[in-house]
């Protein structure tokens, strides 16, 4: 199954907008709690399905991007697909209503 890859402002474009399969794009930095706090369930979805591609975005390290996607709060999971945003998610969620909000892509 599936396993959680990073990606940059040089690689966003190629792995995430030309992805042949919806991605979803975990915008996070390191001293975000709730952002640490859902990296382990990402992992678990992660794991568990392969129809959708989950990729993580430090914002500090990565800014042009996080701008360029009007990122202002985070933990923000955006689903792409066609190189559009289909799905947006702000904030920390427990796993069930994460999949529940996933559940076009997941299921």
């Amino acid at each position: 199954m599936g396993t959680i890859q990073h990606v940059t402002d040089a690689d966003f474009e190629e792995k995430v907008l030309k992805s042949d399969k919806p991605v979803l794009v975990d915008f996070w930095a390191e001293w975000c709690r709730p952002c640490l706090m859902i990296a382990p369930v990402l992992e678990e979805i992660a794991q568990s399905q392969d129809k959708l591609q989950i990729v993580k975005l430090n914002i500090d390290e990565n800014p042009a991007t996080a701008a360029a996607n009007r990122i202002t709060s985070i933990p923000a999971l955006n689903v792409y697909s066609g190189g559009e945003v289909v799905k947006q998610i702000i904030g920390a969620k427990p796993k069930s209503l994460l999949l529940n909000e996933l559940s076009d892509y997941v299921g």
